[in-house]
């Protein structure tokens, strides 16, 4: 989450700003740590009705949010899962009986759990740099999962508030670290510089030429991906794998989809195998292993025109207008000196992915009223479901599955409507109200008829 707002707001932006985001973080990291000492002696005096209020509220306007019409589809469905899950939590928490507080326990361990078995399931098959580290943070989740559930020696009461000052003491931390790093950055510099996440990064520039304006708008920019399914001929659906993962067609071979991106007219990033990699079923396991001797020579494609004419059209398109073109370009030059193509480390979602978070850092930043566009910004569900979409997918493999949702999630945050709440509203409401009126009208004409 922290990594996100620092890539959207850019580090030059926050560098200047470093003594702020320490104090920010000592202040954050301060009260996770109370709350969670408040929680381990058993008299709990977090105020957890208030934090339920609020979760109520925050429910309820994202319900009405949802039938505004102003939102797109997949926004809206954002919306909806968020304003379901915090009124039904926050309900449990209002529940006077232990009931509401067993479901909260069970239900939080529950996503401990499935997020702790995933990191280490990925580690242990993907062998992807840092493996380890990620497999001790599964264990320690798992572990955590486990203290959640069981009503020893945290009573179920105390679920919520130590998983509240858990949240914000690392939170803090990770404020802290990245506010004495900023200090040290060079200007201009690249965001992995400061998360220290050099993997796919090592072909490609930390430092940039200052950003220069420009009179005229650059061309959109365009993500193209070729779905699993969609680029398998006869493909046999099964939800979920076909589409995160890979599909299988007709014939038994396995298609894991594609993802380019691209700025009219001299700009398409396509990073493809150079020889065709063995992708039936038992080959296939060995093949997803991020470790030197999958890597292979690889190729990149001339343009869209000519991919789509010898393959198929691109199935979904996501496209970007407010983006820095000469850091992309900058990018791209230095990326493409060294062709290394890995199926699971350096392939064609974790390029285009890279390139797409290059060509946006800091485009938050350079807006006339940034603050008010960042508060605005991490009230947004999109925000939050792209930073878990680029943490399972940085412990696990970029695929192009994940690189299309994670492009829909950042281009929500970034091409927001600038609508405030007050009119939201009152367009859910007068969309209520025509539903109403036209379920009234088809009663009147049923009976008529």
């Amino acid at each position: 989450m922290i990594r996100l707002i620092l890539m959207l707001m850019g580090v030059d932006f926050v560098r200047r700003r470093w003594r702020w985001l320490a104090a920010i973080g000592v202040a954050w990291a301060g009260a996770g740590a109370a709350i969670v000492i408040d929680a381990l002696d058993g008299v709990i005096y977090f105020p957890v009705h208030i934090f339920a209020a609020v979760m109520l509220i925050e429910g309820f306007v994202s319900l009405a949010v949802t039938f505004s019409g102003l939102d797109t589809e997949r926004r809206n469905r954002f919306r909806l899962i968020k304003g379901i899950l915090f009124i039904v939590v926050a309900l449990l928490l209002f529940d006077p009986y232990p009931d509401g507080d067993f479901l909260i326990s069970i239900l939080m361990g529950t996503i401990f759990l499935i997020g702790g078995v995933l990191r280490i399931s990925s580690a242990l098959v993907l062998r992807f740099s840092g493996w380890r580290m990620t497999r001790f943070a599964g264990i320690l989740e798992l572990l955590f999962a486990l203290l959640v559930i069981s009503p020893w020696p945290l009573p179920w009461s105390a679920t919520m508030p130590t998983s509240i000052g858990l949240g914000l003491f690392l939170s803090g931390w990770g404020l802290i670290r990245v506010g004495l790093r900023l200090r040290r950055l060079p200007p201009y510099a690249s965001i992995s510089l400061l998360t220290g996440r050099h993997g796919n990064e090592k072909f490609s520039p930390l430092v940039f030429a200052k950003p220069q304006e420009t009179s005229q708008a650059p061309a959109d920019l365009i993500v193209h991906v070729w779905t699993p399914v969609g680029s398998a001929e006869g493909a046999v659906h099964r939800p979920i794998i076909d589409r995160y993962a890979a599909a299988v067609d007709a014939h038994g071979v396995i298609s894991t989809g594609h993802a380019a991106l691209e700025v009219p007219p001299d700009i398409y990033i396509s990073h493809y195998p150079g020889v065709e990699i063995e992708r039936s079923p038992d080959q296939f396991m060995q093949t997803l292993k991020a470790t030197p001797e999958n890597d292979i020579p690889g190729k990149f494609q001339p343009s869209y025109a000519e991919e789509a004419a010898g393959w198929c059209e691109s199935t979904e398109k996501v496209v970007f207008r407010e983006y820095d073109l000469n850091r992309l370009r900058e990018f791209w030059e230095s990326y493409r000196q060294d062709n290394t193509y890995n199926l699971t480390n350096r392939n064609c979602s974790s390029t285009v992915t890279h390139a797409l978070e290059t060509a946006l850092e800091g485009v938050i930043g350079r807006r006339p009223r940034p603050w008010w566009t960042f508060f605005r910004m991490i009230h947004s569900p999109e925000l939050w479901v792209a930073a878990e979409l680029y943490e399972r997918a940085d412990t696990m493999a970029w695929t192009p599955g994940l690189t299309l949702d994670y492009a829909r999630a950042l281009h929500s945050v970034i091409h927001a409507a600038d609508v405030g709440w007050l009119l939201l509203l009152r367009k859910a409401w007068t969309a209520y109200a025509n539903r109403a009126a036209n379920r009234a009208k088809r009663s009147i004409n049923r009976a008529a008829t």
